[in-house]
């Protein structure tokens, strides 16, 4: 039997254990309950008919409401008291005042805008309440520097650098800022203007738009952008006023090929997170910056219940999509929920201030926060993962992130790129290419879509749309007139330039590109004459009198601080030009001059020595080079000095004498043929030389010098140190050559000081006088002129540097200059022919070492050979015995070499001598004084043909006793035949 259970029982058990948990659930919330403190925190914002304000706001109650959801355990809950500042400063403050003083909030979350942020931040430094904007991007708060200020957005002043870099990767030389007339607007323009400029950029202009501006009065200032070379605008205003600039550039035609929008990233944040068809299609093609937002799980579920959550609260508002700062207003929220827990509770109180003074103002008895520097302190240090990124304060500033770059198309932004502070400018973001600083060209995007519908990069200029012409000033000048001549005619009284450096500019000109409407203006008074010199005329320039300047206008550094000039299409330098006289005397000692003093003096030493070593050489073995000492020495001296002609008669027999001759020979030759050269030259050919080759010594002189009138040579010359009344002016190349003629003191100069292109035109009519003469004064040659940044300056040194590359350049000097050819270059006729030992020394030193080693091979061979003789003499003998014994045996023949052995003794005449043999000679008995009358034997030469004859006496007995003290006896004979 099966037993049921009654239905009512199993009801009853079932609520009652529902009764107990809902009991016990709430006995626990209330005991929580207790424990939580509430945390009175401010918000201040512009909510009646505010878009972004509304948004802050949801996403300020969002962020709590989820932090707390996870954050359950925290004993601290934020209660938000929220007022509206109606757009207004005075609302603002109103409201952050009621806030601190009746409600004593500990923190204030906002203002919406920064000339708001302004008076409440002073109001809570003074009351210590920290203020958290979200929206107060203006540098200019930077300078307010209060620790109680926390700005929980990027400053605008972070983007300029990532505009400049896109300025610098397209390579535009110029940007025209157009902003809003408020403190938003005003507050980045300075940060901007310097980051353009640190990469070569100018701002020509600013344009400035009121927040109230009519469609009229923006039309109009677009229009007078129209009509500046300028293309690359960079907008930075609200949103609201940007669309409608946007649409009125569109109309007139400005967001078209060839123009550069980039906006700001107030702009570019509000118009990519909500995109408008209406409002996107006057933008094609424009470029943006943001701060660039991770795109994260968290975030994408987070834009979800937002978009849900925002429809509810706000059914009148269709279509808002969440924007940067809703994101900012989130994280702002999270991070002071977070102070507020770390900050504790201990003091929440307000001190109140003292009002004995009964002082009427609000201020006055404005009360302090006694957590405020606790508070402050944990929001400085606090870190953690926000929906935008890391998040964290660095001295109350958000950390900059990175920026997305991106190109307006169809309904959207499309992301081109990222700029990062380490790397620059990047095509994504955390890639293996990207571990080092990018190139920074705009190669490191991807491809832009331009206003236009075109993938061209636009250059960044134009030639103004008003038709104006550029007004190109060029010098009037009364001489040099090939360089450029003002022509008038007096029945039309129009005015005709012409001239080399108007037809370079011409061919340039028509070399770029694209069309360059212009026209010459000559730089003169109503009478003709030149208004100014040509510093006057490059001053107009910086003006703006004239849009530049062609001529024959020199590139120098004091102009160059008031104009950017192109490439030099001339040579460059300063040179000077003198006199040049022929050199020649033509005097009876002419035939001196091919050789300088020390050349004749070395080859004078070296004939001497040349005829002692082959006399050495040769005066044992040859009869040529015996005889009287007289004889000898002339006849070695007669060979050696002959070989200057080949015409020595004597024979050389030894071996060492044949190699020094025949190195000598070679030097002579040498000598001999360079000699016949030089002088042939001096005797023949005109030599030229300048009268001055020093500026010094002109200086020292006193002389008188000329230089071009208006030239900047003036300036050179005064430096140098030269007298200004010894400086004398010429305004033509005829001018000149009378100066030069006159020569100085006769009413003359000495020189002539100008730039290189005016000397060559100058010598291309008196070559044959003149001579240009080193060193030159370095300077850049002529170049034209252009305001300071103007695009065209690239433009046309580009053009400049094709044609002095190619034929043009060569034709047009040829058809003002004619052919210089036909001029000899003066250089090669200034130089000396003398001829001096630094080019022959080499020779001299092979000749003389190969004469020394012949002498030292002599020597060692004849000690060698006569060391049995050494041996004979007695050790107590002294060296000077011993010396003259080895003399008195050098100066004799040498009976035992091939020359007497083969064929006898020849006398100079080639006459056989006689033999000799025993019967020649004989042997005689000598005996020295004090040997005791020891004999010693000497051999005796009784040869009738001798002339002179040497006896060596040698005691024996001497030699071997070593007990008596002998001196050796030299007899010499003399035979006189």
């Amino acid at each position: 039997m099966i037993t049921k259970k009654h239905p009512s029982k199993t009801a009853l058990s079932f609520f009652s254990l529902l009764y107990l948990k809902i009991f016990f659930f709430e006995m626990g919330m209330a005991k929580n309950s207790t424990s939580i403190i509430p945390v009175n925190v401010g918000v201040v914002l512009d909510l009646d008919n505010d878009l972004d304000g509304k948004i802050g706001l949801s996403c300020i109650n969002m962020s709590l409401s989820d932090f707390y959801d996870t954050h359950g355990d925290y004993k601290t809950r934020l209660v938000l008291i929220t007022r509206d500042s109606k757009h207004d400063v005075a609302g603002a403050a109103a409201a952050a005042l009621d806030l601190i003083k009746n409600v004593e909030v500990q923190a204030i979350i906002g203002p919406t805008t920064s000339k708001q942020a302004n008076f409440v931040i002073e109001l809570g430094e003074k009351a210590q309440v920290a203020v958290i904007s979200f929206s107060a991007s203006s540098p200019s708060l930077t300078s307010v520097r209060s620790p109680f200020f926390f700005r929980a957005t990027q400053n605008d002043s972070t983007q300029v650098k990532a505009i400049s870099a896109l300025v610098q990767a397209f390579g535009w030389r110029e940007a025209v800022p157009i902003y809003i007339d408020n403190e938003y607007g005003e507050g980045v323009i300075p940060y901007l203007t310097d980051a353009l400029q640190a990469v070569d950029a100018r701002v020509p202009y600013r344009s400035v738009i009121s927040p109230s501006a009519t469609d009229d009065q923006i039309v109009s200032e677009l229009y007078k952008l129209m009509t500046m070379q300028t293309r690359v605008f960079i907008v930075h205003m609200f949103p609201s006023l940007g669309s409608r600039v946007f649409a009125k550039a569109k109309e007139i035609g400005m967001v078209s090929e060839g123009y550069v929008w980039i906006m700001t990233d107030g702009l570019t944040a509000a118009f990519s997170s909500s995109p408008n068809a209406s409002v996107t299609s006057t933008m094609q093609g424009t470029l943006g910056v943001k701060p660039y937002v991770p795109r994260t799980k968290d975030l994408e579920t987070f834009r979800i219940l937002w978009k849900r959550k925002f429809q509810q609260d706000n059914p009148d508002i269709v279509d808002a999509e969440l924007n940067i700062f809703g994101l900012w207003a989130y994280d702002a929220a999270t991070a002071l929920a977070l102070a507020v827990e770390k900050a504790g509770t201990a003091n929440l109180g307000f001190q109140k201030a003292n009002d004995s003074s009964n002082s009427s103002t609000d201020l006055a008895t404005l009360g302090v926060s006694l957590n405020g520097p606790n508070l402050v302190q944990a929001l400085s240090n606090i870190t953690f993962k926000g929906l935008t990124g890391d998040y964290l304060f660095d001295n109350g500033q958000l950390q900059s992130s990175a920026f997305q770059i991106i190109n307006v198309n169809g309904n959207g932004g499309r992301e081109i790129g990222f700029w990062t502070s380490t790397k620059g400018i990047v095509k994504t973001l955390n890639s293996a290419n990207n571990m080092t600083a990018s190139s920074g060209s705009n190669s490191d995007l991807s491809t832009i879509i331009w206003p236009g519908d075109t993938t061209s990069v636009p250059k960044g200029w134009e030639i103004p749309t008003n038709g104006k012409k550029l007004r190109i000033g060029v010098p009037v000048k009364n001489g040099f007139s090939e360089f450029v001549k003002v022509t008038r005619d007096p029945s039309s009284n129009t005015k005709t330039v012409t001239g080399y450096s108007i037809d370079v500019f011409d061919s340039v000109v028509k070399a770029l590109p694209y069309a360059l409407p212009y026209e010459y203006i000559p730089f003169a008074k109503p009478d003709g004459e030149t208004a100014g010199t040509y510093n006057d005329l490059i001053y107009q320039v910086y003006l703006k009198n004239f849009d530049a300047v062609v001529g024959d206008t020199t590139i120098v550094f004091n102009r160059s601080q008031y104009v950017d000039f192109t490439l030099p299409y001339t040579e460059s330098g300063v040179s000077m030009i003198v006199p040049i006289v022929d050199s020649n005397s033509k005097n009876a000692w002419v035939f001196l001059r091919p050789l300088t003093w020390d050349l004749w003096v070395t080859s004078f030493c070296f004939f001497i020595f040349i005829g002692f070593v082959i006399w050495v050489l040769e005066h044992r073995i040859n009869e040529d080079f015996r005889g009287p000492a007289l004889h000898q020495a002339g006849t070695s001296f007669w060979f050696s000095f002959s070989t200057m002609v080949f015409a020595q008669r004597e024979i050389v027999v030894s071996n060492l004498s044949r190699a020094v001759v025949i190195i000598w020979c070679f030097v002579v030759l040498i000598l001999t043929q360079s000699y016949t050269a030089s002088l042939t030259s001096l005797l023949t050919v005109q030599q030229l030389r300048p009268t001055v080759t020093d500026v010094h010594e002109l200086i020292k002189k006193g002389a008188y010098v000329g230089y071009q009138e208006g030239s900047f040579v003036l300036g050179i010359l005064l430096d140098l140190g030269f007298d200004e009344s010894k400086l004398i002016v010429y305004n033509s190349t005829e001018q000149c050559d009378d100066f030069l003629s006159k020569g100085s003191g006769n009413g003359g100069i000495a020189a002539a000081f100008d730039e290189v292109p005016y000397m060559r035109l100058f010598l291309s009519n008196y070559c044959s006088k003149y001579a240009m003469i080193d060193p030159t004064f370095k300077t850049d040659g002529f170049g034209f002129a252009f305001p300071k940044g103007s695009p065209l300056v690239p433009d046309v040194s580009r053009a400049v540097l094709n044609m002095t590359e190619g034929d043009k350049m060569k034709e047009i000097e040829n058809a003002w200059f004619g052919n210089q050819s036909n001029c000899p270059d003066s250089s090669t006729s200034v130089t000396s022919n003398s001829l001096s030992l630094k080019s022959f020394w080499g020779l001299f030193l092979i000749a003389g070492v190969a004469s020394l080693l012949a002498l030292i091979i002599f020597v060692f061979m004849f000690v060698y050979k006569e060391r049995k003789m050494s041996r004979l003499l007695n050790s107590r003998i002294s060296i000077r015995n011993k010396v003259g014994n080895f003399f008195r045996i050098f100066i004799q023949r040498d009976l035992k070499s091939h020359t007497f052995r083969k064929c006898g003794l020849n006398d100079s005449k080639g006459t056989s001598l006689p033999s000799m043999g025993p019967s020649a000679s004989s042997v005689q008995t000598t005996y020295f004084p004090g040997d005791g009358d020891q004999s010693s034997t000497e051999l005796v030469d009784y040869r009738p043909d001798r002339q002179t004859s040497q006896e060596v006496v040698i005691n024996i007995d001497q030699l071997t006793n070593p007990y008596q003290e002998r001196l050796a006896a030299f007899e010499v004979e003399h035979d006189h035949n």
